[in-house]
Order: C-alpha cells, then sequence, then structure tokens
C-alpha cells in the first residue's frame, strides 16, 4: 500500500527564488500543455503523481511538457542518445548569472536582446538558449563541435517563431578552442555560461551513469542506459571538467575586451582550488563562486571578468540601456 504519511516541501528551498520549478510538478496541468505526457505518468509509493526517471522516453515527454507550459516552445525535438538535462537545475544557473549582471547594474536585471549570451557546447537541446530568451529576452550564441548537436539545436531555434531571432547556432570547428572561431573579432559578449563535461574518459562516464540509473531504480542495472542521455563530447573530455574550465580561464584572457563576465558551472568541489589558483594567476578580477542546488546535487558556478571597474562602466552605459 502507498505511504500516503510522506510529507513533501511544497517549495524546493534549494532552487533560487524566481525559478518556475521550486515547485513540485503539477502532472494534471502539465498533461493539457502537453498530452502525450500522460502515458507515462503514475502514482509512485508515496501515492503521488510522478514520472519514471529512469525511462529516457518519460524524461523526453517530461521536458516538453516543461517547454511547452513555461517557456512556450511547441516544437523541441532531439536526436536519439543526445543529453535531455534535467529543466529546473539549468533555469536556476541562468536566473543566478541575472543576479551577477544586476550587481553590476545598481541592482538591476539587464533585460532584452541588446543583451547577448554565449553559450558553449549548447548541446542537442539548446535549453540555456530557451531559458534565457524566455526568462530575460537576451540574445544567444550557441556553440558545439558536434555537427549534429549544432543541426538540432538549429532546428529548434527555427521551428519555434519566439526563437528565430534571438539564437545564432555557430560549429565550433577546431575542437581544442572554446572561444576562437565563434567570437568574431568586433563581437561583444555580455556574459558566457557554459556546462563543461564532467567526466575523464567514457568508462567514467559509463560508471556514473550506471551509479545514478541504480539509484534511481533501487537495484543494480548490468546494462548503461542514459535516462538523460548524452553523448561523448556531452558528457566526457581528455582531463574532465578540471582539465576544460583550466583551459576556459587562459583562454578567456584572449578576449578579455570582448566579454564582460564569463562563467562556468564547476559539479566537482575538488576541482574549486584548482580553478580559483588558474583565476588568480591570470589576473581575473571580481572572481566569485555561487553555490547552487538541486535535490541531493550540490555544484556552483565560477564567474570572472578582466575588465577593470572603470571599464565596466563604460560598458554599461554603452549596452545595457
Amino acid at each position: 500500500m502507498p505511504d500516503n504519511n510522506k510529507k513533501h516541501k511544497a517549495i524546493k528551498t534549494r532552487l533560487h527564488p524566481r525559478n518556475k520549478h521550486n515547485t513540485r510538478y503539477n502532472f494534471k496541468e502539465l498533461i493539457i500543455s502537453y498530452p502525450a505526457l500522460s502515458p507515462f505518468v503514475k502514482l509512485n509509493k508515496y501515492n503521488d503523481e510522478s514520472i519514471d526517471f529512469s525511462d529516457v522516453d518519460a524524461v523526453k515527454a517530461l521536458n516538453s511538457a516543461l517547454l511547452k507550459q513555461f517557456y512556450s516552445i511547441n516544437t523541441w525535438e532531439i536526436p536519439n542518445g543526445y543529453l535531455c538535462p534535467p529543466i529546473p537545475g539549468r533555469a536556476d544557473y541562468i536566473h543566478h548569472i541575472a543576479d551577477e549582471l544586476a550587481n553590476k547594474n545598481k541592482g538591476r536585471i539587464p533585460n532584452g536582446a541588446n543583451i547577448k549570451c554565449l553559450d558553449v557546447g549548447v548541446g542537442a537541446n539548446c535549453i540555456y538558449p530557451i531559458i534565457g530568451t524566455k526568462e530575460y529576452g537576451w540574445s544567444f550564441i550557441g556553440s558545439d563541435i558536434d555537427p549534429v548537436a549544432i543541426e538540432s539545436a538549429n532546428n529548434i531555434a527555427n521551428t519555434n517563431e519566439r526563437l528565430k531571432q534571438r539564437i545564432s547556432i555557430r560549429l565550433q570547428e577546431n575542437k581544442k578552442d572554446l572561444f576562437y572561431g565563434v567570437i568574431s573579432k568586433e563581437e561583444k559578449v555580455d556574459i558566457t555560461i557554459c556546462n563543461p563535461p564532467f567526466h575523464a574518459s567514457a568508462e567514467e562516464a559509463a560508471s556514473g551513469n550506471k551509479r545514478k540509473l541504480n539509484n534511481l531504480t533501487h537495484k543494480k542495472n548490468k546494462l548503461v542506459v542514459r535516462n538523460f542521455g548524452g553523448k561523448n563530447a556531452e558528457l566526457w573530455c581528455d582531463g574532465g571538467e578540471r582539465k576544460f574550465v583550466l583551459d576556459m580561464i587562459r583562454e578567456s584572457k584572449k578576449f578579455s575586451k570582448s566579454v564582460f563576465m564569463f562563467s562556468t558551472l564547476l559539479s566537482k568541489q575538488s576541482n574549486v582550488k584548482a580553478v580559483q589558483m588558474a583565476l588568480k594567476e591570470a589576473d581575473a578580477r571580481g572572481v566569485k563562486t555561487i553555490p547552487m542546488g538541486q535535490g541531493n546535487k550540490s555544484s556552483r558556478i565560477i564567474v570572472w571578468s578582466f575588465l577593470s571597474a572603470n571599464e565596466q562602466l563604460d560598458w554599461v552605459s554603452e549596452r545595457w540601456k
């Protein structure tokens, strides 16, 4: 029999206050927005409506419903096997970054298409640009090294009227570069965001996914089935998250006058010290670590700039009107 005595928090207090997903999912409303979600919604052992988060198709259907109800996205398709990210955490990143920009703008979040955000590794799902254009009206550049991901993100942007004029998807042809080949010579970018590959090898990625799946299903699974999907470039790279972010810091200095503020997610606490040391060695300014949390998972955003206080004031007065 279901345990009806189980109590749930009405508000997910670890999420940002402006996050549209800081309460429990209302599956009845989601099904109205996206009827294809209905077959996946069942009562769990606590007698609550939910989905099987170990089921790839269920997770995709939930994301489609959330994107339609909250972000006015009518068409969202991604290729099989590509990353299908949890939307609440992605929204949190965007809201925290908005706060950081507000801190440089007398407490007011700069809104509108003149604010340009670069998503390094936009992926096939195009989630960050979808959220940022809806919540704050920003325009986005989405870069990726994977041509299939580029085609998918382009398709999402072009088949949703709201996104057409706000998102530019660009192929990063040199896999060793992050900003070169994406930001043009005279282009100005207000903020960069990134969700770096977490693992250092395919084997490490498979092992991590198996642990996650075992936790979701409460049993040991021999096959590696990625409930949130993910291709190699999305999940792992040589040297893992640490090397990726350290390379980003080194390259970011070359774009010190082109970008107002850089940022990246950093999932592993063990990498924080090395990243902070690298930023110090690079003479970065305004370095800040912003804690984030979703469920039992904790991570952080690292932000930095190379502009002086006066250069930042000039930037804001010229671009954030």
